[in-house]
């Protein structure tokens, strides 16, 4: 049973921050002001009445777009994290982990990431051939 003993706070928090939203529910429930109103119910969207159909079809060049910006963000996240650490000479290559040598290393990392970046380049070109980037 010690081996739970670690897991009491998180319960004790558990169980303050359930009976914190069962009080404030109960509470403006209880002292709040209860209008109903056929208004109240409709829809709004930014102070106008709507107008018009819900179910639109969206083209799906938007959600292409929009994977496509992610991909290539995500991208640029990754080669500014990597430029700040192969520009870092403080990293220790004594450990046992890594046994290279600081040559060795930014040899290996220099690689890996212009892998990436031709596994990315790839998939960017593949995109550009079927006129993903093409907005008609």
């Amino acid at each position: 049973m010690d081996y739970l003993q670690p897991y009491i706070p998180l319960g004790l928090l558990l169980i303050l921050a359930i009976g914190f939203f069962i009080a404030n529910l109960t509470i403006g429930r209880l002292l709040g002001p209860q209008r109903p109103n056929p208004a109240k119910g409709d829809a709004y969207e930014s102070g106008m009445t709507p107008f018009g159909e819900a179910n639109v079809r969206v083209p799906i060049k938007f959600y292409l777009v929009g994977l496509i910006f992610l991909l290539f963000d995500i991208e640029a996240v990754f080669i500014l994290a990597w430029a700040v650490v192969f520009n870092d000479s403080s990293i220790a290559f004594d450990t046992a982990a890594i046994a290279f040598s600081e040559s060795a290393f930014r040899r290996f990392a220099f690689t890996e990431m212009m892998t990436f970046i031709a596994i990315l380049l790839v998939g960017y070109v593949y995109v550009w051939r079927k006129g993903g980037l093409r907005w008609n």
